[in-house]
């Protein structure tokens, strides 16, 4: 049976490069391509491996019938290109390409700042679920503590410092996807 331009369409309606979805799967660029052009087989576990980045199952992708798929396990998330040691951003529903918004959890070390969004279409919202951070839109700080909410049209510059004693957790939620 061959794979490659299942894979290979599954790969561009999650919006990621056959680099990235490498590096993701610990796979090199070139056998992603192997694969897409129907020039190598991957191994069931690698196939595994590689329908997991994707957001999928091996029975769902071999299968002809749509089936949503509602429940994501937190053993399924990953960790953005842009996380580091001070901040981590991991998707919630990772690979869900026809999704119409992106919701993450964001964690923020004490002191810490998140990278500088530049203004972009669309919306934010973000629920703080531990710690306390300040908002920083366009040059205007806004306080927050755990509970409070933030909602916000994109067309700001955007980002968070944690100013807490304990690392950050925010519930944060974008609308279009951009991870």
């Amino acid at each position: 049976m061959k794979i490659g331009h299942k894979l290979k369409r599954l790969r561009m309606a999650n919006s990621l490069t056959q680099e990235e979805l490498a590096s993701r799967s610990d796979l090199s660029k070139g056998f992603i391509s192997q694969i897409e052009n129907d020039a190598a087989s991957p191994s069931i576990a690698t196939l595994e491996d590689i329908l997991e980045v994707l957001g999928t199952t091996p029975t769902e992708f071999f299968s002809d019938i749509d089936i949503e798929k509602v429940i994501y396990p937190k053993e399924i998330r990953l960790l953005t290109p842009d996380s580091d040691n001070s901040v981590q951003i991991e998707l919630l529903i990772p690979g869900s390409g026809k999704r119409k918004m992106d919701p993450v959890l964001v964690s923020i070390k004490p002191g810490e700042e998140t990278f500088k969004d530049p203004a972009h279409e669309g919306e934010e919202l973000g629920f703080l679920l531990q710690g306390k951070i300040n908002l920083n839109l366009d040059d205007k700080i806004f306080k927050l503590k755990e509970g409070d909410c933030f909602y916000f049209s994109a067309d700001k510059k955007h980002s968070v410092i944690n100013i807490g004693k304990e690392t950050a957790k925010i519930l944060w939620v974008v609308t279009p996807p951009i991870f």
